[in-house]
């Protein structure tokens, strides 16, 4: 599994690295950014929150 964020949607709220620290971060542009190239398999379960928590679904985790 792979994360992308969509930076031309996202508001840079911060929900999703709140949610799953070890796959998104900030970025140096105020939005986020996915961290990791292949999404750890303990980590899919909260990834998968982010993306579902995202208030304007900026997040594609696949």
């Amino acid at each position: 599994m792979n994360a992308h964020v969509d930076k031309d949607v996202c508001i840079g709220c911060g929900l999703c690295p709140s949610v799953c620290p070890a796959v998104f971060d900030m970025d140096d542009d105020g939005k986020a950014k996915s961290i990791v190239d292949e999404i750890p398999s303990e980590e899919e379960a909260s990834s998968k929150e982010a993306e579902e928590s995202c208030p304007v679904d900026a997040i594609a985790v696949q």
